[in-house]
């Protein structure tokens, strides 16, 4: 199974409401995705891996920088992973890295930067695709939150 029809089959199961769209265009970034989409880069929800002792994805608003003192109180000492890091530890590829479902021990933590908008946009498992979800929902499905880890 790919990673987008992973992300597509947790949905399904999920009980939340979504709607996921590929494209032609790459949506890797939150810039891309956003102007694809024709919504603000702040309705993006980008997922970043960061490694430590373990592996943290931090979800947050596109308009957002995670803040490095702020995740290191939360989730321990950790630097943002490589692409192969990403892709071995969360079984995606860079720039198309969800909220879930992940491979192995993934700590996820979504900003409280999400909780602005009714609904977001999040990168369905792959550079050309994301997903739609209400904001409590991704809450929801990620199991805590939302962390106060951005600027």
């Amino acid at each position: 199974m790919g990673s987008r029809e992973r992300v597509a089959e947790f949905l399904a199961r999920s009980g939340a409401g979504f709607e996921i769209r590929e494209f032609d265009e790459s949506t890797r970034s939150s810039a891309l995705a956003a102007k694809v989409l024709g919504c603000t880069v702040a309705e993006i929800a980008k997922s970043i891996v960061f490694v430590g002792e373990g592996t943290a994805v931090v979800v947050a608003s596109g308009d957002r920088r995670v803040s490095l003192p702020k995740l290191t109180k939360v989730f321990g000492e950790a630097r943002m992973a490589s692409p192969d890091e990403v892709r071995e530890r969360t079984g995606y590829p860079i720039g198309g890295v969800p909220p879930f479902p992940h491979g192995g021990a993934v700590t996820v933590l979504p900003d409280e930067s999400l909780t602005r908008f009714p609904k977001v946009w999040a990168a369905a498992g792959a550079p050309n695709a994301v997903f739609q979800i209400g904001a409590g929902d991704l809450l929801r499905l990620v199991g805590g939150g939302p962390f106060d880890v951005c600027e």
